[in-house]
């Protein structure tokens, strides 16, 4: 078989992998990053893109390297690895898939079918009906919708940056803002918001399991097994895709809402929703909002779905290496029946936790940014463990990382256990540093 149609069979795991990336982190955080600071992120944002590179291509590179799951490394690796990789993931599961959920249901409140319900409704609702998508359409559906959603609002997007550069809309102080931005963001006062903004860009260090899992879904659909290239390149498309589209969203925030960043979170879900889509709609013209609308609708249920299977393949699969029964491949009808049972337990737990947040008034900024934190200090845990199995002898030789990739794993990990006791230290012994 030729490379071009190797490559047209593999192509899936790493373009999912974009869908659920491309959410919280590039709507909430990479907006509101442009509409606080200007530019002047676009550096961290890069840097943090590259220093998680390596941690988040282990999943594909040891299953295209071994035929087995990256959970399946972990527990051969180290027998504490599994264990803790399974605490982490049940108790941040349910609550990233309700802070999404929550957040699609808040953009559907802009369109007019929509804007009479209540937006804690639809986002049950949208969670009901990924849920279904998932358990009548399986792997396959889950692959088509998440390339129709990412190509959608890549294209959007881009559109969107296209029409406000067109028009000149960037004014003098923006321009500055790559060198002096008017507040700066580099101070301990800005890391309640710098650290969710790297938790989730372009997405958690543990999301490295899920294209391992989702490889063998894949293969079953294609009838095809991918060799280390194939499998890499389907990653760094869907790798560079999530980077780009982060630069797309910062340039948004920052045309349309540089000086208006501190505000943007406050408030309901629903007044974030509103305010995002109307300082769109200025900038650009009222018609932007069926561009807009749409690519903000799309980053937020690619991520939902995406983590409605993604979370529950997880832990059934380690449920089934733990007991020593399968190996999570979703080979057999008892499998598949776990993973089913798993994702119906995800989706009311997620219920669940969204009915508390609405009898608690929790906002959105909360809501999501308290998910993005937790993503991020424990990265270092998940990072180290990657890393470590990579480079182990389950993985032949000529597949492991080279210098460079090793580099930048090391870099990476000390880059996020610095600031991640640097974030503890300023939380919870105040150390009043400005």
């Amino acid at each position: 078989m030729n490379l071009t149609k190797g490559i047209q069979k593999s192509l899936g795991p790493g373009i999912v992998l974009a869908g659920a990336a491309i959410g919280g982190s590039h709507l909430l955080s990479s907006t509101t990053a442009g509409a606080r600071f200007g530019f002047s992120l676009v550096g961290l944002i890069l840097l943090t893109n590259l220093l998680k590179y390596p941690f988040l291509l282990v999943g594909t590179r040891f299953t295209a390297s071994t035929g087995k799951s990256l959970l399946e490394g972990f527990k051969e690796r180290n027998s504490l690895y599994l264990p803790l990789f399974l605490v982490v993931s049940l108790i941040t599961g349910t609550f990233t898939i309700a802070a999404v959920s929550f957040v699609s249901g808040v953009l559907l409140t802009n369109i007019p079918l929509f804007s009479t319900f209540p937006a804690m409704d639809l986002s049950i609702g949208i969670l009901i009906v990924s849920g279904m998508i998932l358990i009548l359409g399986k792997y396959k559906a889950l692959d088509r919708i998440s390339k129709f959603l990412v190509s959608l609002l890549t294209l959007l997007t881009l559109f969107a940056v296209l029409s406000l550069l067109f028009k000149g809309s960037i004014n003098e102080s923006l321009n500055m803002s790559f060198f002096e931005p008017e507040i700066s963001p580099w101070k301990l006062t800005n890391l309640a918001f710098l650290i969710p903004l790297m938790g989730w860009m372009p997405c958690p260090v543990e999301l490295c399991v899920w294209p391992s899992l989702w490889m063998f879904s894949r293969a079953k659909d294609s009838n095809y097994k991918p060799n280390i290239n194939e499998a890499e390149f389907d990653f760094n498309l869907g790798y560079l895709i999530t980077v780009v589209t982060a630069i797309f969203f910062l340039t948004l925030g920052a045309i349309t809402m540089y000086g208006t960043g501190d505000g943007m979170l406050s408030g309901s879900g629903v007044s974030f929703a509103q305010k995002l889509i109307l300082l769109y709609t200025k900038s650009i013209g009222n018609w932007a909002k069926w561009i807009i609308i749409p690519a903000a609708f799309a980053a937020m249920f690619s991520t939902t779905i995406t983590c409605l299977d993604a979370y529950p393949r997880s832990i059934s699969a380690i449920q089934g290496l733990l007991r020593g029964t399968d190996f999570g491949h979703l080979d057999s009808k008892a499998e598949r029946n776990r993973f089913q049972i798993w994702m119906i337990v995800h989706i009311f737990a997620s219920l669940i936790a969204l009915l508390i947040a609405r009898s608690g008034g929790i906002g959105v900024k909360d809501f999501v940014f308290a998910a993005m934190t937790g993503s991020f200090l424990t990265a270092p845990l998940f990072a180290w463990m990657a890393m470590d199995t990579i480079n182990s002898k389950l993985v032949p030789f000529k597949n492991r990382y080279g210098f460079f990739l090793k580099t930048i794993s090391w870099i990476g990990l000390i880059f996020l256990t610095l600031f991640s006791l640097l974030f503890i230290a300023n939380s919870f012994f105040g150390l009043g540093i400005y």
